[in-house]
C-alpha cells in the first residue's frame, strides 16, 4: 500500500472535502448575490429595479438550492466518514 492510500482516521476523504468545498462555495455564492440583489435597488412589487438585480435574482435562485443540497451531502458524508 502506498502512502497516500493510507489515512489517519479522523482524515477526511478527498471527495468528502470536495463536495464540502464545492456546495459551500456554490451556496455563499447564492447568499451574496442575494445580498448585492439589495443593493442594487432592491425588490419593488414587480421584482428588481434594474438588469443587475434581476441577474443577480437568477444567480441567487439556482445557487441557494443547489449548492444547499451539495452542502448538506458533503455534511452528510463527512458525517458518515466519521463513523467508520
Amino acid at each position: 500500500m502506498s502512502n497516500s492510500a493510507q489515512q489517519t482516521p479522523s482524515a477526511t476523504k478527498e471527495d468528502t472535502r470536495t463536495l464540502l468545498r464545492t456546495g459551500g462555495g456554490i451556496f455563499f455564492t447564492g447568499i451574496a448575490c442575494g445580498a448585492i440583489l439589495f443593493l442594487t435597488g432592491g425588490m419593488g412589487p414587480h421584482g428588481p429595479h434594474n438588469n443587475a438585480g434581476w441577474f443577480t435574482l437568477m444567480v441567487s435562485l439556482c445557487c441557494i438550492p443547489s449548492g444547499g443540497f451539495a452542502l448538506i451531502l458533503g455534511i452528510a458524508k463527512w458525517f458518515g466518514d466519521r463513523s467508520r
